[in-house]
């Protein structure tokens, strides 16, 4: 009987969902890291909410641990490529709390109109102080929403009910999807210039961290109101607080804090600002919704093997597993690389599989490309929910599978759909196990995609690769990998070089080279 560890506060339906599938369960919480190292060795299954941190010291003790299940999205306390090395799958739970988030949101929105905390104070200190609370209505007023996502959806139908309008910046909205949804699709200045409300919903990444930074909160409307309850990180704290100060921003509430547990902050004290203890998901139904999901992901992974929601694993029963795992890792590449190079206007996406390839199930293989495509903007994609977060998007995905012989003996093609036409990038398996790309954007090149790398279009001439090394050269930076194709003689030259070491500073310097027509840092 396979054992779990229930290790933080959760609904009691977990344990009681555990033993009716045959799983042996222990509650035990409220432990410290070297308690936890000491118990967990015994244990096939975690299941965590915030609390717990599973570094990597505790998944080595872990020697018969097979999965961690987080109670809820976040999962910044497990240290995920540590039990990816080790084995473990790390599930999460991203849809149980979505509406209680997005009602809180709305709660804040409400409470900045009104100015409700401060007129409770003063009202219960016997001020009866009417005139000095002055609010202001929500009908009519533009709702800026940063991330139109699951939860930002939500909020935007509930807003919609409210008679707002409602403008969108996300870099995944189509059209068809703002139609569907009833917003405005806007660029991210458009919104900071239009919005009297702004509310984030977007998850923490490189692109999205400091999204309001004090440039970006110069360009809002005077009087604006903003409300974060997504992740810390995505406001600059202090550049928040000069505006509050300052009267450009009229009121700001926050849930989520750049440092948590947010015992001090430079807001803290500051006129028109409301705190929340990251109470997103802190409603009795959120918390039963998420318990009563994860016991009964764990379970069917350690009772049948099955797999949902998993950030470090795809979907796969364990007939497939093995002939698919290849296909799966060139798919994920592939589709990391074209989101790089094109994520902020892709519209569309086609999956094409020729050759052996078109003999496998493509449903993990589109899955893959998907995860890879959408995992340049949030770290919580995974093979299982990327297909469902890309429709809610309104990306149009397409599969293809090609009865006909190619050029290679197995292909995966990705195509984006973009403003400014098709691009296209394809892949092969060398050995039926090494993941190769082939062709990038219609030119051919074959080259491994891993580490770090840059991508270079450049004219086709005397020289380039030369004054190319001595300019990395002098930034102390080692080419591990050379890969060098072209349209034509004398015309445009396409370069996948792999580095040892990030770019950083020296990307500037990259394109100021002579013939240098586009660059670009990859990760992968």
């Amino acid at each position: 009987m396979p054992k779990v560890l229930i290790s933080d506060k959760m609904d009691p339906l977990a344990a009681k969902i555990f033993r009716e599938r045959g799983v042996q369960v222990d509650e035990i919480t409220g432990k410290t890291k070297d308690e936890l190292i000491a118990m967990i060795g015994e244990y096939d299954g975690l299941a965590i909410r915030s609390s717990t941190k599973v570094t990597k010291d505790v998944l080595a003790a872990a020697k018969n641990l097979k999965v961690v299940g987080r109670a809820g999205i976040g999962v910044d306390n497990v240290d995920i490529p540590s039990a990816s090395a080790a084995g473990v799958v790390v599930m999460n739970t991203p849809f149980g709390n979505s509406i209680t988030t997005a009602e809180h949101a709305i709660a804040l929105m409400f409470a900045l109109a009104r100015d409700l905390p401060e007129a409770d104070k003063s009202t219960q200190a016997g001020k009866w102080e009417k005139n000095r609370f002055m609010g202001v209505e929500v009908t009519s007023k533009t709702l800026g929403l940063i991330g139109a996502g699951n939860i930002g959806s939500i909020v935007a139908d509930r807003a919609r009910g409210l008679k707002m309008k409602v403008v969108a910046y996300d870099p995944f909205l189509t059209p068809e999807r703002a139609l569907e949804m009833g917003v405005e699709k806007a660029t991210l200045d458009e919104l900071l210039a239009r919005a009297d409300f702004i509310t984030l919903h977007t998850p923490l990444t490189d692109q999205t961290r400091n999204i309001l930074s004090a440039e970006n909160l110069a360009k809002t409307k005077k009087g604006v109101r903003i409300i974060n309850c997504a992740r810390g990180g995505l406001i600059d704290e202090e550049a928040l607080k000069a505006a509050l100060d300052s009267g450009h921003v009229g009121g700001a509430a926050l849930d989520v804090f750049a440092k948590e547990p947010a015992e001090a902050s430079p807001l803290f004290g500051t006129p028109n600002f409301i705190s929340t203890p990251h109470l997103g998901a802190s409603t009795s139904e959120a918390q039963v919704n998420v318990a009563i999901q994860v016991a009964e992901q764990m379970a069917d992974f350690l009772m049948s093997g099955g797999v949902t929601n998993a950030l470090n694993m795809p979907s796969l029963s364990a007939e497939e597993a093995p002939k698919l795992k290849p296909y799966m890792a060139l798919a994920e590449r592939l589709g990391r690389l074209v989101g790089q190079l094109q994520g902020d206007a892709i519209q569309s996406v086609a999956i094409e599989v020729e050759g052996a390839a078109a003999e496998l199930n493509q449903k993990p293989i589109t899955g893959a490309v998907l995860a890879g495509l959408m995992g340049v903007y949030s770290q919580t994609v995974n093979m299982v929910n990327a297909p469902f977060l890309a429709k809610e998007r309104g990306l149009d995905v397409r599969e293809v599978r090609h009865d006909r012989e190619g050029d290679y003996h197995t292909l995966v093609r990705v195509t984006v759909g973009t403003p400014n036409g098709e691009r296209s990038v394809a892949g092969t398996l060398f050995a039926n196990a090494e993941p190769r790309l082939v062709e990038i954007f219609g030119v051919k090149v074959e080259a491994d995609l891993a580490g770090e790398m840059l991508y270079i279009v450049n004219e086709d001439a005397p020289g380039f690769i030369g004054r190319l090394g001595t300019t990395l050269g002098e930034a102390s930076i080692n080419i591990g990998t050379f890969h060098l194709g072209r349209r034509a003689a004398g015309g445009e030259a396409v370069l996948l070089l792999s580095v040892d070491q990030p770019v950083g500073p020296a990307l500037e310097k990259l394109r100021a080279l002579p013939g240098v027509k586009f660059v670009k840092a990859l990760s992968f």
